[in-house]
């Protein structure tokens, strides 16, 4: 008889939990979605997608210029310029980002070009990671 009392409170303790969590998690999901949606809208009205004939593009959550032809699509593999923590993060030479935006609500003045495209060539010239370069463009 124990036992089965044990047995029940231990099932019964379970399945709450289960029921607690799975509401907090419902809770916490429409929470996000009340900001999100916000979010996005302020975020569609500062965004900056052109100056001067210039695509601007959100690598890292930092805004960049693109000068090339073509334009980028998130996803692209851009090379970025050195700076002082990415050449004590990974040496000298232009590093390789992401391209996760297009445009930027970053920008407030002048932006780093990103130096071009990183492709396969790229991954040969510098092994899996990109630290130095030695290309033409």
């Amino acid at each position: 008889m124990a036992e089965a009392h044990r047995r029940g409170w231990s099932e019964g303790h379970k399945s709450g939990s289960e029921s607690s969590a799975s509401f907090s998690k419902s809770r916490i999901e429409r929470l996000e979605q009340r900001i999100i949606e916000p979010e996005e809208q302020l975020d569609s009205t500062r965004r900056v997608h052109e100056v001067n004939g210039c695509q601007l593009v959100e690598v890292g959550g930092y805004g960049y210029r693109w000068r090339g032809s073509d334009p980028l699509e998130v996803g692209d593999r851009v090379l970025l310029p050195e700076n002082y923590v990415s050449r004590l993060k990974n040496g000298p030479g232009p590093t390789v980002g992401l391209g996760n935006k297009l445009g930027t609500t970053t920008y407030q003045g002048s932006l780093s070009d990103i130096v071009g495209r990183a492709g396969s060539w790229w991954r040969r010239l510098t092994g899996p990671r990109a630290t130095t370069c030695q290309w033409g463009r």
